[in-house]
């Protein structure tokens, strides 16, 4: 399973952060791996240089194999909470979307 991890130019981002975000990602979701082809992940500041709450964003897209993609977001005042926020929607999503596809 592949993780890729993307901001946008108002998101100063180390290629370390961008290494650790992943490597969480991937191992908070390594249980569904056999499901999934690809992760996909975005973090946006959605007020860019204004100042504002709420707005650093955290979007995950997950591609399970044969299906169509699942995809979350969680905004937050910090990208920390917004990436916590949209990890823990993730695992949840795929628990439910994984075991309906188990019964079925």
């Amino acid at each position: 399973m592949q993780v890729l991890v993307n901001s946008d130019n108002h998101i100063e981002a180390s290629q370390e952060f961008i290494t650790n975000v992943g490597t969480r990602v991937g191992d908070k979701i390594k249980r569904f791996e056999d499901h999934l082809t690809r992760v996909e992940v975005h973090l946006r500041d959605e007020n860019a240089h204004k100042a504002g709450g709420n707005d650093k964003r955290c979007l995950i897209e997950a591609r399970p194999k044969g299906r169509d993609p699942i995809s979350v977001s969680h905004n937050a005042d910090h990208l920390e909470q917004a990436i916590e926020g949209a990890i823990n929607k993730l695992t949840t999503v795929l628990e439910r979307d994984i075991s309906k596809t188990r019964v079925n």
